[in-house]
């Protein structure tokens, strides 16, 4: 009956096939890679490579499933890329598995990369994945953020390389030297008397031999007595008149470095006089400076002084020069030679000759307070001829770094590098310095070469125990050690007073890498405090604040950070560590370029 209803009802048996048909046909494709992923998620640079591993399976479903399948690993990125072909599968019971760990050897064009999982059905023909996976999208380089010297075209020159110095660049050569200018009775107004012009001649002096002013003050005071007023006004007055005398007399006074005050009511300046007053006896000046020192007011101290046999005399011979307007002055030498020096240092210059009048010292301020790296190289450049000693050997080297650092051309920084290997290598045989070391080291770290640059470091910081060569070699140990994936070594390192916006990044980063954010944060707003242009900072700023889950805070500093480096912006874009934040709107608005309207 069956076989009957099926032969006159074609149609019939169609429509009860066709669904069981497309049941199989339609089945929903198969997800191969849905298991596949990569540890960590996010890849990382750490000690010079990117180490991962990639696992996953492949379900083994119906009779469609691929016979043989294949899994390849592709890192790749606009500019390169390399491809792991053939991951080895292992058949289980339900499914084909992969687990395979990778150690690449880093790479610049890896930052902007993407891991890809890659699946094929096994056919020979097949060119084209059946399927692919993205597994994680660029590379976290933080640590290579570490400040090391390297120059970008958009940021002001890092300065590498350490002077030997004489010193006298650093040394408190300020000297302190008091004048004073006095007046009639009751009077702001200066007679210039023999006295007066003598100061004055005598404060010209001063400030030829010492131009360099530090600090300038100048004291009206008023003798304590009944002529001299009952207020503070007349002190000033005297001050202010001071001031005009010295503009008159062709003496400049930066305002910023004087200070005009006045004195009234008090002992001080007496006590002072009465230190060089000789007419009294020992005895007699104890009596006095019982009353002075006894910390009692003012009048008590008058009435008491008053009582003193031979006030009167005393008072008669010191008060006139409490009619008076005090100068103290703070100055120091400007560095560097005389005129008679700097002639016959020019003279030396300019001669072929393995002789000179100046000793080498002269020659070492000479080449240290020059401004010019140009004369800098002239002047150490001689000295080589004339001494045997590691002082212009290693400037002379660091002269050379310098100007490597002014050049983007890599061929000219790789001769003066060279250059500056070579004197470097001579200083070294003449004697062991800790400064050549750095220096070499130094060099090393701009070529790239981190585990020579480190050793060299090492050797250097076991050589002298000065604070402020140390600051500087560790700082670059520090950054190196961040690099080297020491983290927690590289916080020791920067255990110094530190002024440069550089050295607070790197202190920042290696507490971020340990992940001391509090310590990092605060490291990170010094670098801003030290430098606001320098965006490193901000950078650094961003990253704590991304890590601590606070988003409107990263995207403030991140958009301060992009706007002070070029290279800061590009490396944003692709950082896997705000890659959380990356698909909102709010961080590509801080990308846009402002919005210029024109007005006709």
């Amino acid at each position: 009956m069956i076989d009957q209803l099926f032969k006159k009802k074609p149609v019939l048996l169609l429509v009860i096939l066709l669904p069981l048909i497309c049941s199989s046909i339609m089945v929903p494709e198969t997800d191969f890679l849905k298991d596949s992923k990569v540890t960590p998620g996010k890849l990382e640079f750490f000690r010079d490579s990117v180490r991962f591993e990639v696992t996953g399976s492949i379900p083994i479903e119906s009779v469609l499933s691929p016979k043989n399948p294949k899994i390849n690993i592709l890192l790749k990125s606009s500019e390169n890329s390399i491809l792991f072909e053939d991951l080895e599968l292992t058949k289980n019971l339900a499914a084909y598995s992969y687990k395979k760990s990778f150690d690449l050897a880093y790479e610049p064009w890896m930052e902007g990369a993407y891991l890809e999982a890659q699946f094929f059905q096994g056919k020979k023909d097949q060119a084209e994945p059946f399927q692919k996976k993205v597994l994680a999208r660029g590379v976290i380089t933080t640590p290579l953020l570490a400040k090391i010297g390297n120059v970008n075209p958009d940021e002001p020159i890092p300065q590498v390389g350490l002077f030997i110095s004489t010193g006298v660049m650093d040394a408190d050569l300020s000297r302190s030297k008091e004048f004073l200018i006095t007046f009639d009775a009751g009077s702001s107004s200066i007679k210039m008397n023999t006295s007066n012009q003598q100061t004055i001649a005598d404060l010209k002096a001063f400030l030829t031999e010492n131009s360099s002013v530090v600090s300038f003050k100048i004291t009206g005071t008023q003798a304590p007595e009944n002529a001299e007023g009952k207020s503070s006004k007349l002190g000033m007055d005297r001050a202010e008149s001071v001031k005009q005398l010295l503009g008159k007399s062709n003496i400049t006074l930066r305002d910023s470095l004087t200070e005009l005050k006045s004195r009234w009511n008090d002992w001080f300046d007496f006590r002072l006089q009465l230190r060089e007053y000789e007419k009294l006896s020992t005895q007699r000046k104890d009596q006095y400076y019982a009353v002075l020192l006894d910390g009692s007011d003012y009048q008590s101290q008058s009435q008491a002084l008053k009582k003193i046999p031979g006030f009167n005399q005393v008072a008669s011979d010191l008060f006139p020069r409490l009619r008076a307007a005090k100068i103290e002055v703070v100055a120091k030498p400007l560095p560097g030679l005389d005129q008679s020096q700097t002639a016959l240092l020019q003279k030396a210059l300019s001669e072929s000759t393995a002789n000179s009048d100046l000793d080498m010292a002269d020659w070492a301020i000479a080449g240290e307070v020059s401004p010019r790296l140009e004369d800098k190289a002239k002047i150490y450049s001689k000295m080589t001829e004339l001494f045997r000693s590691v002082i212009p050997y290693n400037n002379l080297a660091v002269v050379k770094m310098r100007l490597a650092q002014r050049t983007l051309d890599q061929a000219t920084k790789d001769k003066l590098w060279k250059e500056a290997n070579a004197l470097l290598n001579q200083a070294a045989k003449i004697d062991s310095s800790p400064y050549v070391l750095h220096n070499q080291g130094q060099i090393l770290v701009l070529q790239g070469k981190t585990w020579d640059a480190y050793k060299k470091l090492s050797d250097a910081s076991v050589l002298t125990q000065n604070e402020d060569f140390l600051k500087y070699n560790e700082s670059l140990r520090g950054a190196l050690d961040i690099m080297r994936g020491d983290y927690k070594l590289a916080t020791l390192r920067f255990d110094y007073s530190y002024s440069e916006p550089k050295d607070f990044f790197n202190k920042g980063l290696a507490y971020f890498l340990v992940k001391d954010f509090a310590n990092a944060s605060l490291s990170f707003e010094q670098s801003v405090m030290a430098g606001r242009n320098y965006g490193y900072g901000f950078y650094g700023l961003a990253m704590v604040a991304v890590e601590s889950g606070q988003v409107e805070v990263a995207l403030l500093q991140l958009d301060k950070a992009i706007h002070a480096s070029e290279l800061i912006y590009q490396k944003a874009l692709v950082d896997p560590i705000f890659e959380e934040i990356r698909s909102s709107d709010e961080f590509f608005q801080i990308f846009k370029p402002p919005v210029v309207i024109n007005e006709k």
